[in-house]
């Protein structure tokens, strides 16, 4: 029992079956129900792994493309956007392999990216990366609250000014949106496992779709209006909107936004740990790799480039609600509506891994605490029992109620999130993912790949360096204006 006992301590989906005897008998290989670690047999495929990045990636990212491709230009934009495409898509296969330790079809599975650091590099290093993986999804949840409230207010907004003819200028408070937002997503937070939020993957992925579709074609029909495609080569032009230093700030706070919007490989291994096999889960997810970033890339071009053809230099930093009140302004609202939505879902997709990360080190402390380890069964007529946890109830409801706090406390997230799109882009889609592969295809220093792969890191890092400094500078100019708890559009 004690070699059990030990295994079920690093299952995190068996923290909770404290008094779960079947371990004992369960196979060691893989059988009918259960796969090679002795947990419940893994349903996801390509698809479902797909629409899992797609969720995550086409986040409300997409809507400050094309204020991004407006700093850059015609040139510099959509070359930096295709690099960035192919960075991720490259450091997220490097990660696939680091799912299995060492053998790639029968090595021992890492169930998170932390557990992947740990098992490849140890040390110091996991502290750091756990560090900056969660406070990267803690910060990601706090602009998907806002983003939200924003887009639940341009729809109350529309309408208000619809009705009233354009006479009233229908200012309003951010904070009852955020709240609704964060009563919401307390609802939701009581899913209790990664696997079983595959279906809101679904819905948010269709979600993402609509919106995105819904912005392009309002800049495709903007474009067809006025005949002609606005921006310029080289970008926002000095002088006219903005002096050199302000530019420079902003194209690297563009790069910041662009980052944000390809940055996956945080939940990377979490998705590929719902993926079943035969073939190796790496060769899976790979495909899904390949398939998600082709499909956002196309879809990032059409929404960046055709938002700044249809403003060229006053291309919003939200698409949507930057368009102002133009009719028809029911498609305006569907499309913020499909933006909360979506907004609903991602919270979840980022926020599982937290949840998981503190419940499985809750169990482990105190095994004996029943507030901890109980589940109750409650019943549901047509879906079977649900099984309470007081301790998941409690702390998640926390959780979600800090973050609509922070939210409220800092409504100019955008630029937040770029600081945070920055500082996670580095170390969690390029430097971890490139030393565990060195490590784990124990490349020589100094031999060419090496160098290459070093290279790269570099780059990035200098990339996300820059993008961090554009977003701080844009925080301070936001500071300038603020008073806490006090938005208003």
């Amino acid at each position: 029992m004690g070699e059990n006992a030990a295994t079920k301590n690093q299952h995190p989906h068996h923290h909770h079956q404290v008094f779960d005897i079947s371990i004992d008998v369960l196979p060691q290989s893989g059988s009918k129900c259960f796969d090679d670690d002795g947990r419940l047999k893994r349903t996801g495929t390509l698809w479902t792994a797909s629409a899992h990045i797609i969720t995550a990636v086409i986040g409300s990212g997409v809507l400050s493309l094309a204020w991004a491709i407006a700093q850059l230009g015609w040139i510099a934009g959509p070359a930096v956007m295709i690099l960035f495409s192919f960075v991720s898509y490259y450091t997220s296969t490097l990660l696939a392999d680091c799912y299995r330790a060492g053998d790639p079809i029968f090595g021992k599975r890492n169930y998170t990216y932390m557990d992947a650091v740990r098992s490849i590099l140890g040390g110091a290093k996991v502290k750091t990366c756990g560090f900056i993986q969660y406070l990267n999804l803690f910060g990601i949840a706090i602009g998907y609250t806002i983003a939200a409230s924003i887009s639940m207010m341009a729809i109350k907004r529309s309408n208000c000014f619809h009705e009233s003819g354009g006479k009233n200028p229908c200012h309003m408070s951010s904070n009852p949106y955020m709240i609704i937002f964060g009563v919401t997503e307390i609802v939701f937070s009581q899913i209790p496992d990664f696997d079983q939020v595959w279906w809101l993957s679904i819905v948010a992925a269709v979600m993402s779709f609509t919106y995105s579709s819904i912005g392009l074609g309002l800049g495709i029909a903007k474009v067809a209006a006025t005949g002609t495609f606005g921006g310029s080569l080289t970008g926002i032009s000095i002088g006219m909107s903005v002096t050199p230093t302000q530019k420079l700030w902003r194209s690297f706070q563009a790069l910041g936004d662009i980052a944000f919007a390809y940055s996956f490989s945080v939940i990377l291994i979490e998705i590929q740990d719902t993926v079943k096999s035969p073939p190796s889960e790496a060769k899976t997810m790979k495909k899904a790799t390949r398939l998600s970033v082709a499909v956002t890339t196309l879809f990032y071009m059409l929404c960046g480039c055709m938002g700044y053809a249809a403003f060229g230099d006053l291309a919003p930093g939200n698409l949507l609600t930057g368009f102002g009140f133009y009719n028809p302004y029911w498609l305006l609202d569907i499309a913020n509506a499909a933006i909360v939505i979506h907004l609903v879902g991602a919270y979840q997709v980022y926020c599982q891994p937290i949840f998981a990360f503190v419940e499985r080190r809750a169990a482990q402390k105190w095994p004996e605490s029943e507030f901890i380890t109980k589940e109750i069964a409650i019943p549901i007529p047509g879906f079977g029992p649900y099984k309470l946890n007081l301790f998941r109830l409690a702390w998640r409801t926390m959780f979600v109620m800090l973050t609509t706090i922070i939210s409220m406390l800092l409504p100019f997230f955008n630029d937040v999130v770029g600081i945070l799109g920055a500082l996670g882009f580095w170390p969690l889609t390029v430097y971890f993912p490139v030393e565990m592969y060195i490590a784990q295809k124990k490349i020589p220093k100094w031999s060419t790949r090496w160098i290459c792969l070093q290279i790269l890191s570099l780059a990035c890092l200098a990339i996300s360096i820059a993008a961090a400094a554009g977003s701080i500078a844009g925080v301070m100019l936001d500071l300038k204006a603020y008073r806490p708890f006090k938005t208003s559009y």
